[in-house]
């Protein structure tokens, strides 16, 4: 019998992001509390764009856009928001989606494959994703649920189980 397998990636569906974004956008243009503020969150290239009148006004649109983010079902750990700057008269704060594993954050998680796993699961490093296979199925459900259970820095999500 062939080896079963599945993928370890972290990819982040662009549809559901474009969707927060808008959610974002709309509660940020019905709320009292930003009108007159020019509040606005919007995509600039493969950047996020938020900007407002005061930096406190920009923290809390990065919060609705990451309380939208958490409703589609996407990990905050594929955000990375850096540090509100103020441009002008305005504050802006620009924010990207992560996407794909690094060599080094994948060598970690085939580690801890081999270090915790159970015996016999091999792990390979290919391009920004792993692919672990193993004889058991089951096997390959005691990865999945090791893996879920550490809490790494960045999302995956576990594809092409056969």
């Amino acid at each position: 019998m062939a080896d079963s397998s599945f993928d370890i990636v972290s990819k982040v569906e662009r549809q559901e992001v474009d969707n927060a974004l808008n959610q974002a956008a709309k509660e940020i243009s019905q709320r009292y509390d930003f009108k007159g503020t020019d509040a606005s969150i919007a995509w600039t290239g493969e950047k996020i764009l938020m900007q407002a009148s005061g930096e406190e006004r920009v923290l809390a649109i990065l919060d609705i856009f990451q309380s939208k983010l958490i409703k589609r079902g996407i990990s905050l750990k594929s955000l990375d928001a850096g540090e509100p700057q103020l441009s002008g008269k305005e504050y802006k704060l620009f924010a990207s989606i992560v996407e794909g594993i690094s060599q080094e954050n994948a060598k970690k998680v085939a580690k801890t494959i081999r270090d915790e796993g159970p015996k016999g699961v091999k792990a390979q490093v290919q391009g920004e994703e792993l692919r672990v296979s193993s004889k058991s199925r089951d096997d390959l459900q005691a990865v999945q649920a090791l893996l879920k259970e550490k809490d790494f820095d960045f999302a995956i999500q576990f594809v092409n189980y056969r």
